[in-house]
């Protein structure tokens, strides 16, 4: 019952809109009530009528009347909680879904890197729907029942003490089947729950990287993948369902064989003259009408275990620890720095205590306004040092300064308002050219659009484009080239005007004429920043005013191009590979 009281705790600014609710479900179940009364008084009318020829035609038409205004009367209140809980169903989920997000922006980047976004959303989707199902039971179900079974279960004790106490001995054998039965189910619930996210975080993945999946003709074998996880789901559900209809079967038989007694011991005493007609079918009615809070409080049961095993994974994401502050204020953080500059002092990483240190010791300074590129083979750790300086990852030892200022005394939203990125892998969004370019920003004029676009050379192909400015691009830009998503980086870069610059093999995929355009594009966008780039195309970096070469997390070279390229060293080795294959590749083709 843990989750349950988290769902309760959780929803407390919608308290006031549950209790008016539950109050107008329980007038509802007052009326409800009322009916089997006039009924019972109709019928010893027509009794006396019969018998005594002392029946009242007027009474029974008042009373007729009255059961026609209790039934409109309900309508209209059935309809007005139906319209009022559809009002908190769409809050609730609206509130749940911003905890939820709010929370996720604040957790550190490593459980991005180990969690399936698919699996993330799934469990979102699957924890708010049993949240709003189990709150929905509370106001719907809860107090009726309650109401239903006290009053239903008195008058059968007023009318008769056997009766009453029947009634009564159904509840608590009736509601331990129902939890037994609930119980067992959410046992298999969980694994299941866990099967489904698999599922769903895969087949989220095989959508995403679709041309992979296509280009290496492994549709087939991720079908199968997916097929035989949902056999074994469809296995979990039939042991569940073969339990649950079991235990129904004896619950519902069980049910029914005590309400025929109850019925037979009300036409014996009827029939002896203990009890009117009227009163007959009164209790008959009661009877009948146990059933229905029975049915509720099972439905409850199954609701709060549904609850308690669907909300698991969401409450877990949320109980994860906060490691930034969320600034929710519509008005962006102001940068306070113009020139800056940043520190590296005796810093060493790694991702977790189980893990290998992935930097060691890194103690380097980047002046304003230089221009320096992180050099060295593939997982060097020149990804991690960009990491670091995003503030994505806090170092292990040691600390990074901002014009002086420690990192561990800067919030995140203000380090990340200093730095501009132009991504390798074209983080771009499946809207408009518009919408891209101004990410991230308040309100943008098409004119400093339009200016930005033609500083990154990208002005002429987006006025090529169906909707120009309001073209889609497509899911991260797939109608877009790899040269024309660059100049779309690097346009959202412009606009953003960040004293930092990052620039994470922003031409490594790119053809050389492409790399040329952008090239002259970054030029434009490089003038009075400093930046960091991080380049395996030497050629791109020949202008920079520093290099730090990287190997195996630890700085072992730091110089100009020059400087380095004539002393033995990862950078000269990396130069002559380089140098190398391009005279390789032009004496194929006889151009050396």
């Amino acid at each position: 019952m843990t989750n349950i009281k988290k769902i309760i705790t959780l929803s407390r600014p919608l308290y006031r809109f549950t209790l008016l609710l539950s109050l107008l479900v329980l007038v509802m179940s007052v009326l409800q009530q009322v009916q089997p009364f006039l009924i019972k008084f109709i019928v010893d009318n027509i009794q006396k009528q019969l018998t005594e020829q002392s029946g009242d035609l007027t009474t029974v038409s008042w009373l007729m009347l009255g059961i026609l205004g209790v039934n409109l009367l309900a309508a209209i209140l059935n309809s007005l909680s139906m319209r009022f809980g559809d009002y908190i169903n769409s809050r609730l989920r609206r509130f749940l879904t911003e905890k939820f997000y709010t929370h996720v922006f604040t957790l550190p980047q490593k459980y991005f890197d180990s969690e399936i976004s698919g699996k993330i959303l799934n469990q979102l989707s699957r924890g708010i729907q049993s949240i709003q199902d189990f709150m929905g039971m509370l106001t719907n179900f809860v107090l009726p029942a309650l109401f239903q079974s006290i009053f239903t279960v008195g008058i059968l004790f007023y009318y008769n003490l056997l009766i009453g106490g029947l009634a009564l001995a159904i509840f608590p054998a009736y509601i331990y089947i129902s939890h037994y039965s609930t119980k067992k189910w959410g046992e298999k619930e969980v694994a299941k729950n866990q099967l489904e996210d698999m599922t769903r975080g895969r087949i989220s993945e095989v959508i995403g990287n679709i041309r992979l999946v296509r280009g290496f003709m492994a549709q087939l074998s991720e079908w199968k993948l997916v097929s035989k996880t949902l056999a074994k789901v469809n296995q979990i559900y039939d042991r569940q369902s073969t339990v649950y209809h079991l235990i129904n079967f004896v619950r519902e038989t069980s049910l029914e064989l005590v309400l025929i007694v109850i019925s037979l011991i009300t036409f014996y005493q009827t029939f002896r003259g203990q009890l009117t007609i009227g009163e007959m079918v009164l209790i008959l009615q009661l009877v009948n009408q146990i059933r229905w809070p029975l049915f509720g409080m099972s439905f409850i049961l199954e609701r709060i275990q549904q609850a308690e095993a669907g909300s698991k994974e969401y409450f877990a994401v949320m109980a994860l620890p906060s490691e930034e502050k969320l600034n929710l204020s519509p008005q962006p953080v102001k940068r306070i720095i113009s020139k800056p500059s940043l520190r590296f002092e005796n810093v060493s990483f790694r991702y977790d205590a189980d893990s290998q240190t992935v930097l060691h010791n890194l103690s380097f300074n980047i002046l304003a306004g230089q221009t320096v590129a992180l050099v060295g083979h593939s997982g060097a750790g020149k990804s991690t040092i960009i990491n670091l300086i995003l503030k994505f990852y806090q170092p292990t030892k040691g600390e990074i300064y901002l014009n002086g200022r420690p990192y561990s005394k800067l919030t995140h939203q203000f380090i990340r308002s200093h730095i501009s990125l132009v991504f390798q892998d074209n983080e771009l969004f499946s809207t408009t050219i518009r919408k891209n370019v101004s990410y991230g920003m308040g309100r943008v004029t098409d004119r400093e659009i339009i200016k930005a676009l033609k500083q990154a050379n990208a002005f002429d192909f987006v006025m090529d484009l169906p909707g120009k400015l309001d073209a889609q691009i497509g899911e991260r830009g797939v109608k877009l080239s790899g040269g024309q998503k660059q100049r779309i980086q690097i346009a959202r870069a412009i606009i953003h005007n960040s004293p930092i610059l990052i620039l994470d093999e922003a031409t490594s995929s790119l053809d050389s004429k492409s790399e040329s355009a952008i090239q002259q594009a970054l030029e434009n966008l490089m003038k009075d920043k400093l930046t960091i780039v991080i380049a395996h195309r030497f050629s791109t970096i020949q202008s920079a005013d520093q290099i730090l070469v990287i190997d195996q997390g630890k700085l072992v070279g730091a110089g100009t191009p020059q400087s380095l390229a004539g002393k033995p060293g990862v950078y000269s080795e990396l130069l002559r590979y380089q140098i190398a294959g391009n005279e390789k590749l032009l004496a194929k083709f006889g151009l050396h």
